[in-house]
């Protein structure tokens, strides 16, 4: 995907999250803003699956696999959280998804405060396939 389309496209997703936030607002579970953000992208035709496995390895051995939020387009991941601030740890924590599983974008966005908190990641170690 080129450039200008994942921008274009995380824009689109940014724009499904803030009407969430402002319908529903802060204060509830993140399962009820991952359900509503899904039904938002359905509504405005955003490629996506809800709670991805994606697997993860090490030295080319599986060792688990991890669920993201989101894989919009099979090219973006998106985190979710519900909670009254993000902290370094939740960015090193969807920084690593992007690396884990050479993703370029991702998009970190917390429901749980007054105004909509996003931040866009960007993985310098991605390597085009």
């Amino acid at each position: 995907m080129l450039k200008e389309e994942q921008d274009k496209l995380t824009h689109q997703i940014i724009g499904s999250a803030m009407e969430v936030h402002s319908i529903l607002g802060n204060g509830f579970q993140e399962v009820v803003y991952q359900r509503a953000l899904s039904i938002e992208m359905n509504l405005r035709n955003i490629e996506h699956q809800r709670e991805f496995e994606m697997p993860l390895f090490y030295k080319e051995v599986s060792v688990g696999g991890r669920r993201v939020d989101f894989l919009v387009n099979g090219e973006i991941s998106v985190e979710i959280k519900a909670i009254i601030n993000l902290d370094d740890t939740h960015l090193a924590q969807a920084m690593n998804y992007l690396e884990a599983y050479n993703l370029e974008t991702g998009l970190l966005i917390n429901f749980g405060t007054k105004s909509l908190q996003f931040k866009r990641l960007f993985n310098k170690k991605y390597k085009a396939q």
